[in-house]
């Protein structure tokens, strides 16, 4: 199956799922406004069951169709399916009746562990480090990835926004590394297709939402991926591509950390968030957050067109500065 044909299969499907799950989220998924909300009318949540169902079915079956030729073995693929279900189910449990923090990081954490017993065998995203060490920073870092994009999931579109080019580039790269990434490529085609279809649902103003079984998988997936493209030596296209999502939730958490605020409790203080409630427009917002992450894409393909590292460097030290400026423009 050609990449195109791909993308349009998740994007179908994805389509279809929400259009046939759409009357059962309105019915028992219904996420009504508060205070901390940016929706005005109650709105059903929950189309992550669609984005996620599909992903799942297109990788299996994409799977199943060319394991000889397969880049991550069976038992990794097994492992992924498992770790992506459980993150979806944990999310889904807590849009309809919400969970203790400590039980929900258990879960996340149990998951996270699960995609890296599906990462290929042999990768090494800091090599220079003892594996031990590597693999605590790689959990972190897959926890902290998975609520950081449910963090984001903040405003109408933000999340196809935000993940598409991230996924879009993880995609060209496995595909020009060849056969031995065939399944990441393919795991990245179902996500970016899987987000084209639900976008005509989501944008402003959204007819339906994610949901938190949505949010946790997505980011479980392209954590997953990125860890993926790390442990093929390219780390700092890794790092460059989420850039934006990495820096806009890691920075609010430390500033209201500082201020003394509960990090756990809900709120509205993320960048983006801000730059909504001071008039700039959602639309306007997610546009500027996609022109952000495609020209992050451009210096992560850059960055990854060369060996020399100071090249590189100058390519994540542009893509700082260019996301900087986006905070400090939303944060007004």
């Amino acid at each position: 199956m050609t990449a195109a044909a791909l993308l349009a299969a998740s994007a179908m499907l994805t389509m279809g799922l929400i259009q046939l799950l759409r009357p059962l989220l309105i019915q028992y998924a219904l996420a009504r406004p508060n205070a901390r909300s940016s929706h005005t009318v109650p709105t059903p949540q929950g189309a992550g069951l669609a984005v996620i169902g599909a992903v799942l079915i297109c990788v299996v079956a994409m799977w199943s169709l060319a394991a000889p030729r397969d880049g991550l073995a069976g038992s990794h693929i097994v492992s992924f399916v498992l770790a992506i279900l459980g993150l979806a189910a944990i999310g889904f449990i807590d849009d309809v009746t919400p969970l203790p923090p400590k039980i929900r990081l258990a879960v996340q954490a149990a998951c996270c562990l699960g995609l890296m017993l599906a990462l290929p065998v042999g990768a090494r995203a800091l090599p220079f480090m003892p594996y031990p060490l590597e693999a605590l920073i790689s959990l972190i870092g897959l926890v902290w990835f998975v609520n950081l994009t449910n963090f984001m999931d903040g405003i109408d579109g933000m999340t196809v926004a935000g993940i598409v080019p991230v996924v879009a580039g993880i995609a060209l790269f496995a595909a020009s590394t060849g056969p031995t990434a065939s399944m990441e490529l393919v795991i990245a085609l179902t996500l970016i297709g899987a987000l084209i279809g639900f976008a005509p649902f989501n944008v402003h103003v959204a007819r339906v939402f994610l949901g938190d079984v949505g949010s946790l998988a997505i980011g479980g997936i392209v954590a997953f991926l990125l860890l993926c493209l790390a442990g093929r030596g390219q780390l700092i296209p890794a790092l460059i591509l989420p850039l934006y999502y990495l820096a806009d939730t890691t920075v609010t958490l430390l500033l209201r950390w500082s201020h003394g605020a509960a990090i756990g409790e809900a709120h509205r203080e993320h960048f983006y968030q801000r730059a909504t409630g001071r008039g700039l427009g959602v639309p306007r917002v997610t546009a500027m957050v996609l022109a952000l992450n495609g020209a992050l894409l451009l210096m992560a393909l850059l960055a990854a067109a060369t060996a020399q590292m100071w090249v590189q460097l100058a390519c994540l030290a542009i893509a700082v500065m260019l996301t900087a400026a986006m905070l400090g423009y939303f944060r007004g």
